[in-house]
This record gives C-alpha cells, sequence and structure tokens, in this order.
C-alpha cells in the first residue's frame, strides 16, 4: 500500500475522534490495524518537509494521470485540472454552466453560431491576458491528432473540426473565428443543446501555449505552470499530495475563500476514513472511499450524503481479442452477471441495476432500451453456439481492476457468477490507476472495471464514446451502423425524435452487439460536515469546484 504521506502520519491511537465517528471502536480497530504503517510515516516525515494544514484537505481515490486539461480523461485529474484551468463557462456547485472567462455571448436564431466576448479582467496567472487566440490555439492543440486528446472528438461539434482531425482538413475550415482579441466566434455543424455545459468542461479550456513551447512535457511542473484558474500548483508529490494556493490574477478572486488546498491520494478506504474521523480531511468524494462493512453504518451519520448523479458502473469488453471477438460470447458473459446480486450484496448503497450505458431520465426523459438481463441458460447456450459447450476449451481471460475494497469485493463475484453460470475460469489483476488506464488505451486486456459520468446531460454524453475512432472508446468496438445512427441523432431537432433514435443505437451497442456490460447506476457519495462546511452539493455531474467550498466554522 502506498503511504499517502501526511495522510498517514496523523494515525495513532492516541489521536482524538470526532463527534461525528461511526463508533469509537470502529475507528479505534482502524488505527489499530496502521499502527506500523504510521510508524515509517512518522520516520519519514521527521526527514521530510512539514507544511502548514491546508485550509481544505481532500482526498481523492487515486493520483491525476495529468493535470493537462487537454489530456485528461479521468475524474481525479479533472477535479484538479479544474482548478487550475478555466473555460469560457464555469461550473458552479449545483453543476450547473455559468460564465466564465467569458462575460457573456450571443446565439444566432438557428442555433449554430455563438459569440463570446472574454471578460477584460481575464489574464493568466503571470499577469498576461487570456484572449481569443488562446482558445483557438488550444482548441486547435486538442484537435490536432499527435496530442493524443482522448476527449478531441467533444470538439468535432465545430464545423470542419472533426474533416481537421480525421482527414487532415485545412484549419481554414473549422468554424473558430476570432474577429478581436476579446471576441470568439465559434460555429457549429448542427444545434448543440448542451454546448454551454460543453464550455465549462476540461478539454475546452485554454492552455498556456508559449510556456508548453518553451517548456515541452515539464510545464504542468510547479515553478513552470501557467493558470488562468481559481488556483495556482504550489507543490505536487507523486503519490502524496498536490498542494493548490489561491490565484491572485483570478478575475473572481475575491470569492474564492479557501486560500490553499491539498489533494490527497489514497487507494485503501480505511485509510482515507480514518483521516476523516480524526478531523485531518475535511472532505470525501469517491465511491470507493465507502468500505463496503461499513456501508450500512456509514449510511446512518449525518455527514454521509448521497444523490442521483449521470454516472455508470460497467464492464468494457475487448472486442478485438479472442474470445471477445464473437458477439456470442460477449453476450454470454453480459447474461450470466446477476447485477441484483451485486448492489444488494456489495455496494449496498441504494444503486439500480443497469438496463444500458445511459441512466434514465438523462436529457429530456430518456429512457434506455431492456438491454441482456440475467439469464444463466440462455448464456449457456450461447457459449456452446460458439464453440466452447459448458465451457469447455475457453482459455484462460483475465479481468482488470482497481485496487479499491468495493472493486475487489465486485471482482471476486463477477469471476464466481462466470465460473457457476458458464464454466469458464477467470483471472484477476489488480491495477493501479495509471497502469489501468493505460491497459485500457492500449487494448491490453479481455475484461476491465469501468465507469462513466456523464460531462453533460444529454444521452450523447455516454453514447458519443463507443463512435469508431473516438478516444474514450476502449473496447474496439467498431460499427458502421451504429456511427450513422449517432450521426442522425446529432442532426435530428425534434427532441422525441432524437431520443428514438439514440434508443436505437444503445440497442445495438449494449444487445445486438454486447460491446459492453452495463451493471449498474451510480449514486454519489460525499462525506463532510453540511454545519461546516459549504458549498458542496450533490449534481447530477459530480462536479464540486473547490473555490465555492467555504467553512461556515473555523476548521
Amino acid at each position: 500500500m502506498p503511504l499517502p504521506g501526511i495522510a498517514v502520519v496523523i494515525f495513532s491511537d492516541a489521536a482524538p475522534l470526532a463527534p461525528a465517528a461511526a463508533s469509537l471502536q470502529t475507528a479505534r480497530r482502524m488505527m489499530h490495524r496502521l499502527s506500523a504503517a504510521t510508524a515509517c510515516a512518522l520516520l519519514l516525515a521527521a526527514c521530510g518537509e512539514t507544511l502548514p494544514r491546508a485550509d481544505l484537505v481532500f482526498i481523492q481515490s487515486a493520483e491525476p494521470e495529468t493535470l493537462d486539461p487537454a489530456l485528461a480523461t479521468d475524474q481525479v485529474s479533472m477535479r484538479v485540472s479544474a482548478a487550475l484551468f478555466e473555460g469560457l463557462c464555469r461550473v458552479n456547485e449545483h453543476g450547473r454552466p455559468e460564465p466564465g472567462m467569458a462575460l457573456r455571448w450571443e446565439i444566432s436564431e438557428d442555433r449554430k453560431t455563438y459569440t463570446f466576448h472574454l471578460r477584460p479582467g481575464a489574464a493568466w496567472s503571470d499577469g498576461t491576458p487570456v484572449t481569443a487566440q488562446d482558445f483557438l490555439r488550444s482548441w486547435r492543440r486538442a484537435l490536432t491528432p499527435d496530442t493524443g486528446a482522448d476527449y478531441a472528438s467533444l470538439l468535432h461539434i465545430i464545423r470542419g473540426a472533426r474533416a481537421f482531425t480525421e482527414q487532415g482538413a485545412s484549419w481554414d475550415q473549422v468554424g473558430l473565428h476570432a474577429p478581436d482579441e476579446r471576441t470568439l466566434v465559434v460555429e457549429l455543424e448542427n444545434p448543440v443543446p448542451y454546448f454551454i455545459d460543453l464550455c465549462s468542461f476540461a478539454t475546452f479550456a485554454p492552455v498556456p501555449l508559449r510556456v508548453i513551447e518553451e517548456k515541452g512535457t515539464a510545464w504542468i511542473k510547479p515553478g513552470c505552470i501557467v493558470t488562468n484558474g481559481p488556483y495556482l500548483l504550489e507543490d505536487w508529490r507523486l503519490d502524496d499530495r498536490i498542494r493548490l494556493r489561491k490565484n491572485p490574477a483570478y478575475w473572481d478572486a475575491e470569492n474564492v475563500r479557501m486560500t490553499t488546498v491539498e489533494v490527497r491520494p489514497s487507494q485503501d478506504a480505511g485509510t482515507a476514513l480514518a483521516c476523516f474521523h480524526t478531523g485531518e480531511c475535511d472532505l470525501l468524494m469517491d465511491k470507493g472511499m465507502v468500505p463496503p462493512t461499513l456501508t450500512q453504518k456509514l449510511k446512518q451519520q449525518p455527514w454521509f450524503h448521497t444523490g442521483p448523479f449521470l454516472g455508470t458502473w460497467f464492464i468494457r469488453i475487448n472486442n478485438t481479442r479472442p474470445p471477445f471477438d464473437d458477439p456470442r460470447v460477449r453476450q454470454a458473459f453480459a447474461l450470466a452477471v446477476d447485477k441484483k446480486r451485486i448492489v444488494e450484496k456489495i455496494t449496498r448503497l441504494g444503486e439500480s441495476t443497469a438496463r444500458g450505458i445511459v441512466p434514465p431520465g438523462t436529457g429530456r426523459d430518456y429512457q434506455p432500451p431492456p438491454g441482456l438481463d440475467h439469464d444463466p441458460a440462455r448464456a449457456r447456450q450461447l457459449l456452446a453456439e460458439a464453440g466452447y459447450p459448458g465451457g469447455k476449451g475457453f482459455p484462460r481471460v483475465e479481468y482488470l481492476y482497481i485496487p479499491l475494497a468495493v472493486e475487489r469485493n465486485i471482482a471476486v463475484e463477477l469471476q464466481a457468477m462466470w465460473q457457476d453460470a458458464l464454466g469458464v475460469t477467470v483471472n484477476l489483476a489488480k491495477q493501479e490507476q495509471k497502469v489501468w488506464l493505460k491497459s485500457m488505451r492500449e487494448l491490453d486486456y479481455h475484461l476491465c472495471r469501468s465507469s462513466w459520468v456523464g460531462d453533460y446531460n444529454d444521452p450523447s454524453t455516454f453514447l458519443d464514446l463507443f463512435q469508431s475512432g473516438n478516444g474514450q472508446n476502449r473496447t474496439g468496438f467498431a460499427s458502421p451502423e451504429y456511427d450513422r445512427l449517432i450521426r442522425a441523432a446529432a442532426a435530428e431537432p425534434d427532441p422525441d425524435a432524437r431520443n428514438r433514435v439514440f434508443q436505437q443505437a444503445e440497442q445495438h451497442l449494449i444487445t445486438d452487439r454486447a460491446a459492453l456490460i452495463p451493471v449498474y447506476y451510480y449514486v454519489g457519495v460525499q462525506f463532510y460536515d453540511a454545519s461546516r462546511l459549504s458549498g458542496v452539493r450533490a449534481n447530477l455531474i459530480d462536479d464540486h469546484p473547490f473555490r465555492c467550498m467555504a467553512w461556515r466554522l473555523p476548521p
């Protein structure tokens, strides 16, 4: 287990528990189990630098993969990146977009052209103005294939952007213009009802190209990085902490209440929870931070908060690697999964089982098609048709998961389900988050746990992922019919007709081709004392900006 520095140092049998602790005995048992790690951490701390406690200490489940907003693909990276960089819009504590670098904008009558006016006080942390050209150059960088931005496809809604990325078309044909330093004109291929939501998303944030050109890959390191968001990067110690400091050049700095924020990674739920109990951590927000054995007790605590949001936990299948290149095998594995057993026996937070990848009610009340429900008999029949009756002759395959207790428990349960229903052996492989992301990106897996949180409230935020060539696809699934349906939905102006086209696409993805296995829809989880900490609210996109947070009472 990696030692997350300060997050571990505070543990001792004499450490006082906060009044909100689930039980004195439970917390003490956690601390006794951590005593050896504590002794080592204390020795290491004696030789290292001691910093004053940050105004806000937040623990999340992993180390960020990157802080570059164009390259960030996971939630833990985007949380920190969003504190450093701000786009035309920003997200408020309710998860809704509001003006950011743009003071205001106009929309054409056909809703395909947006004219943004940057606010006069928009500046980089080195004092230079944020200009419309910064956005043009940053979006071009994200769209350039050599950059490797997996989210570049979100920018394909801009006229000519897809042709620039995929066909090498001229940049002059892309619908982006800067009449002057404070005006940005964006022309879309079709009306996009969620475009303003996208303008607050990480990929759409500007980056300091002049710094990137000078520093190369070192540009995101402390001492090199130049930001335009509410915070500066003061310190980054891998697998230890990231320390943020309020950016005095930020246009809304007077309303940023937390002067310093410390983000610590911890993949051990017991460690994180004990840290919260002792008051050395103020906020936990990852579902993986809930120890499975304590779920029912934690749900009764006043500082334990949950709420629905646009998130789905699912199993990615490598559609290109035998034996999963056969859709009958993929369907068999999907039909063997008892989703109800997972949410009732393991996760136990009130999640509902998933019919599809898109949560019900997304956008204009979208409802997913039926999907593949638990049917072991049909699963065995399909596996036999694929040439593996009773699992005979089926090769050894592997399921990847990340090192969180709940993920381990789900992995063990899935392994048993596939063995019992299909007679096949699935090996389990645990990988750190960065390695797991790399394995998915390179299609170096058979089966792996995965999840997706909607970037905006529309079915396309889930279904666009699985288009051919989308950097977030990571399944090898490619279907001209699916691509055609997604394009048709994008061009459909009627909301109800658009939903029907999306349903056809999801039916093709989940049932006909079984490219992945949806298991359950998430609920959001936050640990914090609402009587003391404000600015944290459950919202559909599970986005909680640090700049919105403030202490009602002294920490």
